[in-house]
């Protein structure tokens, strides 16, 4: 477990989340690496967080952990990501720096949350004002959405079908079913985890 940063309590929340960057580079463990970036994470829900992130280059950073091995950093990556994207600005910056691709890839991950994330993040790009983006919409990324419309796990797809209804063309989807139809290629499903027993 990682210790909390040593942090001057006068420094506020820009050295608090400085202390949490700095860590995260310099940390050797795996363990604290995942612990610091869930933490980086949860402060990106915060919109009052949202100009140090930026100053700070955490969405640098959670682009940079969407190609690590380690399917927990990626995880949280993308839900630092996800809770960022409300942000014009923090869109932007994803949009301009070629963060779709990376959080594309997200969509064949193993880990249901992960997925859950990635798909939410597009469909937070895609929101208006987001300008022209087709490689949101691009036609593996419908059929990927058109198979998770299909999955057991009730919220993968609700929200397919919110992506595919709210953020893609009948014609898009329509050319999407074609293609599939023609292949028996597709990105596998998310392992959906059992229920917890009380």
């Amino acid at each position: 477990m990682a210790q909390k940063p040593k942090v001057d309590p006068h420094v506020g929340r820009l050295g608090y989340l400085q202390a949490l960057v700095t860590e995260f580079q310099e940390t050797e463990s795996q363990d604290a690496k995942e612990q610091v970036l869930a933490n980086l994470a949860n402060f990106a829900y915060d919109p009052n967080n949202y100009q140090y992130l930026r100053q700070l280059q955490v969405l640098d950073l959670f682009l940079d952990s969407l190609s690590e091995e380690n399917e927990t950093l990626v995880e949280f990556a993308i839900g630092g990501l996800c809770n960022l994207c409300p942000d014009r600005a923090n869109k932007e910056h994803i949009l301009q720096t070629g963060g779709v691709p990376l959080i594309i890839n997200c969509l064949s991950s193993p880990n249901e949350e992960t997925v859950l994330s990635a798909v939410t993040t597009l469909m937070y790009l895609s929101s208006p004002g987001a300008g022209s983006h087709p490689e949101l919409t691009a036609t593996p990324v419908v059929q990927c959405m058109l198979r998770f419309s299909l999955s057991a796990n009730t919220r993968l797809r609700n929200l397919a079908h919110i992506f595919l209804e709210d953020f893609c063309s009948p014609s898009q989807v329509a050319e999407a079913r074609s293609r599939q139809a023609h292949s028996a290629l597709g990105i596998p499903l998310p392992r959906t985890e059992a229920p917890q027993q009380p």
